[in-house]
């Protein structure tokens, strides 16, 4: 498994660097050297410009649920239980894929 992580993770770095993957398609993250819904609780994947788990209407961090079992996977805000956005929407949907894809590993 963690072959496949470390060949996903040189892919997607060449990939984002040439242009042909957008940093919020990635399902590993460069910065901690994991499948994105390993780190994505991190506060380093909190972005207030672009809304990555961040409700502006709360001003607040968004909180994160992992069920690795049914792939599941939520972020709202602790504060009005919504806070959704389309950048938060494409991180879920990395999170999705990075747990089917390292099922498949």
């Amino acid at each position: 498994m963690i072959v496949n992580l470390i060949a996903t993770l040189v892919e997607e770095d060449l990939a984002e660097d040439n242009g042909a993957l957008a940093p919020d398609d990635r399902l590993t993250c460069h910065v901690h050297g994991r499948w994105i819904y390993q780190c994505v609780s991190s506060p380093v994947h909190v972005n207030r410009v672009t809304r990555h788990r961040w409700c502006r209407g709360c001003d607040a961090e968004l909180g994160v649920v992992i069920d690795e079992l049914t792939g599941e996977v939520a972020m709202r805000c602790p504060r009005c239980g919504r806070g959704g956005s389309a950048a938060t929407a494409r991180l879920i949907a990395a999170c999705r894929a990075s747990i089917e894809a390292r099922r498949a590993a």
